[in-house]
């Protein structure tokens, strides 16, 4: 009668799934990747424009240059690099957490993540003519955390995994942001930019 009872309660939704915790580490590492792509173009921002005015620019420099690459002086890579840094966090915080709360606001800002993100390919396709690699890493980023986020939902949420330590989450998260922020920065060295 024991073993009965058990095996109906591992077969109830309400057991921990441990694949909801997987999904949410591919969140975080997406998050990472998306961060990368951002902060080696926000870097490209910075360090590497204006171009001088005798280079027309061509590829991705053409969309990193165009009038829509910015809001006012702020360019949309390092807006990028911010909502990417948010969904570390947050990220981090839903799997160690699973709170609900953090889950909707999570699923919100992603939702607005992807309308900008679909908005940006629109014009790198259709207005401008060019597409910038690092751009569409972003998009695709973003587009798979949204995914993520809907898999989890119909599993149940993330509360139906078990919490996850902060000593397993923190340090390997914090570790792997800087090394992809150091790859980033050496790949601009790398970068074939025109007039660098």
């Amino acid at each position: 009668m024991t073993e009965h009872v058990s095996k109906t309660n591992a077969a109830q939704p309400s057991a921990p799934r441990e694949y909801v915790n997987k999904l949410l580490g591919a969140f975080l590492a997406i998050a990472v990747v998306g961060w990368g792509a951002s902060i080696f173009l926000t870097a490209v921002h910075f360090w590497a424009l204006p171009l001088p005015s005798e280079i027309t620019p061509e590829g991705s420099m053409a969309v990193i240059t165009s009038t829509w690459a910015y809001i006012g002086p702020v360019p949309l890579a390092l807006l990028g690099a911010g909502y990417y840094a948010t969904m570390i966090v947050l990220g981090g915080l839903w799997l160690e957490t699973k709170h609900e709360l953090l889950e909707r606001g999570i699923f919100l800002i992603t939702v607005g993540g992807l309308a900008a993100s679909a908005y940006f390919v629109y014009l790198q396709l259709g207005v401008i003519g060019e597409i910038c690699p690092f751009c569409m890493v972003s998009a695709a980023a973003t587009t798979s955390l949204f995914a993520i986020e809907v898999i989890v939902k119909y599993a149940g949420g993330g509360s139906i995994a078990p919490a996850v330590s902060s000593t397993r989450i923190w340090p390997p998260l914090v570790v792997a942001t800087i090394a992809v922020t150091v790859a980033a920065m050496y790949g601009i060295t790398l970068a074939p930019i025109p007039g660098v």
